[in-house]
């Protein structure tokens, strides 16, 4: 078995070859080699040699010609004597009609003959012999493309890979949280396993289930949870798999992913992104017959159509439910969407218990607590993180991951590596202290602003500093009294610079995108203003979606003059209450500002003491009994 591995292993490329399973070819090469090498080289027949006619007559003149042979009066072919008396065999072509050659040849006593023009079979094989050649190379190479994987010579035949269980079979247990959808797709386990059981009530299985969700939320883990339930064929393929260059190839590919699907009945049918092939039809510049499209068609055709088969049921996965074509989302093809949401502080905790089940952990690891300081982040996140900081763990020469590992990890994920490295000005230095510790004060005096978590000037990225805050629970929804107060933190380090240098950076771009942002939204689509509960102006789309091309504002340019005003408003209460928070505490801002300077990054604890503020009740710091904070980050001070 380890040789049959060996030799399967080297064969990657299209024309690597496999000696076992090309024996039989390598013999019918050898063979038709070896014949051709003994016609050329037989020793029974001698080689004519070519003459010219007038050289001919000459001959027939002097005497030399001993017999000829007329073949098709158009060739002749003797025998004649040499100047030594040796005998050679000649061949000569009558360029003309000669009608004294036969009386010259008699005259002489040449003795001749004449028969019509045939091939010899030596010299048939010989001429055959590259065309046999070369039709060996073409199925050759064609049996190689085919064998090692490529499929060159396919085109139409679908990539689908069968789902293979080789001992590591994947479940609804691990897959930690999801409930409700793996409660959904549980029917579908159900009905492949037990199929009586919903046709004797006369319920019929959706056909379709579609699980939409954003990147990293586990989509394709649970199809192959459900593959690995159900115990059937599961075939799983990509949506871009379909579309190929070729006309007409994504059409063929999905007729046969189908075709393969009623010979496996009952058996799971998973296209993983969907929206690659199944958008809005009629969407764009190249009207309804690109070839996208048409795969389109004949995936509708081939999931509802006349010529359908219980048994087979369809998985998709997609992040972009909103362009798909609606004719794919109907009832009969994909019955029913499930959605695979973020992960709460429970199931964050749960799937961090499985991605450190083979990490060796401190002791002072506390899981729990690691998950409530990742809100917002999804399964693909949180794997990452026990990833980077097991890494850090290995590069640090540690036996156990340590709390320091995970914080580490966690910044280096959201904003990359510590740049120590770079060098700045001691002015440079304390404008980013100041910027960042106007930020930093700010959570400390806003009642609707998150804690803070950590503030810090240890570039990372783009950014020169950075201040943490971190939400106390899972939020999925924001008042107008959260809102402004962001807007009044992102103004915190451009007020900052304002009051001790009298002048801005540049690094206050994205905190003034930032506020202007939220400000805008808060005005045009969440009704949060004195222009009251209207949404204005459309969300831009692509054009490729089938959407109009040109946006229109949907309103006059009155009422233009009066969101910009409502947006000015906004922005500037907000400006006006962080300045006057800011110039209350001047004290403790440079008191932060020097702390930062000296240490160069600062936890909420450590901030709370400096400032003589009470401690948290639920303080959370990795590094010693608490822990980080991707979602509500702030990286306020970027170059």
């Amino acid at each position: 078995m380890g040789d049959d591995q060996k030799n399967d292993g080297g064969n990657q490329g299209p024309f690597n070859f496999n000696f076992r399973n090309n024996r039989f070819a390598l013999v019918l090469l050898a063979a038709v080699f070896g014949i051709f090498v003994l016609l050329v080289s037989s020793p029974g027949r001698q080689l004519a040699t070519e003459i010219s006619y007038s050289d001919f007559l000459n001959h027939v003149a002097q005497g030399r010609i001993e017999s000829v042979t007329i073949i098709d009066q158009s060739e002749i072919r003797g025998r004649m004597r040499g100047t030594f008396g040796e005998t050679s065999v000649f061949q000569t072509r009558i360029p003309y009609f000669d009608d004294q050659l036969i009386r010259t040849l008699r005259e002489q006593n040449v003795p001749t003959t004449g028969r019509r023009g045939t091939i010899p079979t030596w010299q048939l094989l010989l001429n055959l012999f590259p065309w046999v050649i070369g039709i060996f190379l073409i199925w050759f190479m064609m049996r190689q493309m085919q064998g090692s994987g490529n499929k060159a010579f396919a085109f139409g035949k679908s990539r689908a890979r069968k789902y293979a269980d080789d001992g590591k079979r994947i479940v609804f247990a691990d897959v930690a949280g999801q409930v409700e959808a793996k409660y959904e797709l549980q029917e579908v386990v159900e009905f492949l396993k037990n199929p009586a059981k919903f046709t004797r009530m006369g319920a019929r299985i959706p056909k379709g289930v579609l699980l939409v969700g954003l990147p990293g939320t586990g989509k394709t883990l649970l199809a192959k949870a459900c593959a690995g339930e159900a115990g059937v064929p599961f075939f799983h393929m990509s949506g871009s798999d379909f579309v190929e260059m070729f006309v007409g190839v994504g059409a063929s590919r999905v007729r046969d992913l189908f075709e393969q699907g009623r010979k496996a009945a009952p058996c799971i049918l998973f296209i993983d992104e969907l929206d690659a092939v199944g958008r809005t039809r009629g969407a764009g510049y190249g009207g309804g017959h690109d070839e996208r499209e048409q795969t389109l068609n004949q995936m509708l055709v081939e999931m509802d159509g006349f010529d359908t088969k219980d048994g087979v049921i369809i998985l998709a996965a997609t992040n972009r439910a909103d362009v798909l074509d609606p004719a794919l989302l109907r009832p009969g093809r994909f019955d029913r969407q499930v959605v695979v949401d973020m992960p709460d502080n429970a199931e964050r905790a749960a799937i961090l218990r499985i991605h450190t089940a083979k990490v060796p952990l401190s002791p002072q690891v506390d899981l729990s607590r690691i998950a409530r300081a990742t809100p917002g982040c999804s399964g693909a996140d949180i794997a990452n993180l026990v990833n980077e900081a097991a890494l850090y763990a290995a590069r640090a020469n540690r036996e156990l991951v340590q709390m320091d590992d995970f914080e580490e990890a966690r910044d280096k994920i959201m904003m990359g590596v510590a740049r120590r490295s770079r060098v700045f000005t001691d002015e440079e230095k304390r404008k980013t202290a100041c910027h960042e510790a106007g930020h930093a004060l700010l959570h400390y005096y806003l009642p609707n602003a998150d804690p803070l978590h950590k503030v810090t000037i240890v570039p990372r990225g783009r950014a020169l500093g950075v201040a943490f805050s971190l939400p106390e629970k899972d939020t999925y929804s924001h008042g107008k009294g959260w809102l402004t107060d962001r807007i009044k933190i992102a103004y915190g380090g451009y007020i900052a610079e304002l009051m001790f240098y009298a002048e801005t950076t540049t690094g206050t771009q994205a905190d003034l995108a930032q506020a202007t942002e939220l400000a805008r939204r808060m005005v045009t689509e969440w009704g949060m203003s004195s222009l009251g509960p209207i949404a204005y102006g459309q969300e831009d789309q692509p054009i490729f979606l089938g959407k109009e091309i040109a946006q229109h504002k949907g309103y006059s340019e009155e009422k233009a003059r009066e969101i910009d005003a409502a947006i000015q408003t906004i922005a500037t209460d907000a400006f006006g209450d962080a300045e006057r928070i800011l110039h209350e505490h001047r004290g403790e801002l440079e008191r932060l500002t020097d702390a930062l300077l000296e240490r160069e990054t600062l936890t909420d604890a450590e901030v709370r003491t400096l400032l003589g503020l009470p401690e948290r009740a639920d303080a959370m710091d990795l590094r010693s009994t608490d822990e980080n904070a991707p979602d509500g980050s702030d990286p306020d001070h970027s170059s």
